[in-house]
């Protein structure tokens, strides 16, 4: 493919995504087929010989299509919101052509440094304390990590590099796996695989501390397993909040947990992968207040605030103790200007030593929207989600399970487990709407997540009217 036929495939390419996107609606937001279905669809071996882009463009909807679950339909209610924009597509595109490996200031200038005022410019739509922000001479400063579970992990790997160099400050003598050993980090029994997993990769013992009626973290709990572990003769580290929790949108006490925290030399991270998004908006900013006491604090622009995936803004109070457990220093990476106060080289920030030129969606998105324009979608989604909220509490055979702060609706029908989970099998194998459930006080509910940019009130409608016809259709075949 030269410059010419790049010239003529991409613009049929962008009109294949807009057509896509314009009639996703129609497609069933849920593949009717059997895992191995795409196997039997293509050959066993690559090509030898070039073929067509005719052929591939006809293969798309022959071979992926029938295959995709589609996040974008406005009948797709599942999980979380997957961002997408036609600002952040253009600027993706961008990304792709530019094609550099942003590990260094060197490397690309302009990506590291978009990167940096990028998330002082988010920073500051979400009034985070000035500590956070990087400026030109703060300590604090953001990066963009790929996801939430990479910030976790980023945070706790910080944190343990940090307790380890406290405590042998202290006393000399012990040795690093002698204190590794003795860690302990804590975080809700209702926050997201991810941590856990990270104290797995992170090789450090993590508990779980069980929440109150509203799924929410307390300093009593949190205060009580810290003062058994130290008792215990272990070193609470790290703890991880959670803003918005997976299951039901919970949120934890920061004004509370934020003072222990530091009190007790542990790292605070706040993990608000979904919710974060809605705190560029003045009613829902104090849901972040506490903010203050964190080391750390991580959201995704790639689920609810239009920027398509990969983009999870990260920042960090001090700067140095991320850039301290991970700085590593070869020849070949070394560049004139490192030394400068105004370089950042964010390899020395994550896990991989490559990045993209991920702060162009960003700012794209930003210039395009507004600020205004970004509120306005949040709140669009919210009050699309209060609306289900109010057709659920309309019919008697349903619940509302936790209290609805954002998008998401947690239901259930009255009734036993049994008879909501055969309620989601038949959602399911309907096609016509996506769901997926939690469990929440030991109850099999089900989650209603506004996802898509594009859903309006008649396809909250149009969904509800669905689920109950499948509940009455269910609810008379148990009568009998």
């Amino acid at each position: 493919m030269d410059a010419a036929e790049f010239r003529r495939r991409g613009k049929e390419m962008v009109d294949y995504v807009a057509d896509y996107l314009e009639n996703i609606e129609k497609r069933p937001v849920y593949p009717d087929l059997e895992p191995g279905y795409l196997r039997s669809l293509i050959p066993n071996e690559a090509p030898l010989e070039p073929e067509s882009y005719e052929d591939i463009i006809k293969d798309v909807e022959r071979v992926i299509m029938p295959g995709v679950t589609h996040w974008h339909s406005p009948y797709f209610f599942a999980y979380f919101p997957a961002a997408s924009s036609y600002p952040a597509m253009v600027a993706d595109m961008l990304c792709g052509a530019i094609g550099c490996i942003g590990f260094s200031w060197a490397a690309s200038p302009a990506c590291t440094e978009l990167e940096t005022v990028m998330l002082d410019w988010l920073g500051k739509m979400l009034q985070l304390p000035e500590c956070f922000i990087a400026g030109t001479h703060g300590r604090g400063g953001g990066v963009i990590q790929g996801t939430a579970s990479e910030a976790t992990l980023i945070s706790l790997l910080a944190a343990r590099c940090k307790a380890v160099r406290r405590v042998q400050t202290i006393n000399a003598k012990k040795s690093e796996s002698e204190i590794l050993s003795k860690l302990v980090a804590y975080t809700s029994d209702q926050a997201h695989s991810s941590v856990e997993r990270a104290a797995l990769i992170g090789a450090v013992m993590m508990r779980k501390v069980p929440t109150d009626n509203r799924y929410a973290v307390r300093k009593e709990m949190l205060k009580k397993m810290v003062e058994e572990d130290k008792a215990a003769g272990l070193i609470p580290f790290y703890f991880c909040a959670t803003l918005g929790t997976t299951p039901s949108c919970a949120f934890d006490h920061l004004t509370e947990l934020g003072p222990l925290c530091n009190e007790e030399n542990m790292w605070m991270h706040i993990d608000a992968a979904y919710a974060g998004s809605a705190f560029i908006c003045p009613e829902f900013r104090p849901l972040l207040n506490g903010v203050e006491f964190a080391d750390s604090f991580n959201f995704n622009p790639h689920k609810w605030l239009l920027v398509n995936f990969d983009c999870s803004a990260m920042w960090v109070k001090e700067r140095a103790d991320i850039i301290g457990a991970f700085k590593m220093e070869p020849l070949y990476l070394k560049h004139e200007n490192q030394e400068s106060g105004l370089v950042t080289d964010y390899r020395h920030w994550q896990i991989p030593l490559g990045r993209r030129f991920r702060s162009l969606k960003m700012w794209f998105v930003f210039r395009m929207y507004g600020l205004k324009g970004l509120q306005a979608h949040i709140r669009k989604q919210v009050a699309l989600a209060k609306e289900f909220e109010s057709l659920v509490r309309a019919d008697k055979r349903f619940e509302i399970c936790a209290e609805v702060v954002l998008g998401l609706v947690c239901f259930r029908l009255k009734g036993s487990n049994e008879l909501n989970q055969e309620l989601l099998k038949r959602i399911t194998k309907s096609r016509e709407i996506h769901l997926v459930p939690c469990q929440l006080s030991g109850r099999f509910v089900l989650r209603f997540a506004i996802c898509a940019r594009t859903t309006e009130s008649h396809h909250i409608q149009q969904a509800w009217q669905h689920i109950t016809q499948l509940t009455f259709e269910l609810l008379q075949e148990a009568s009998h």
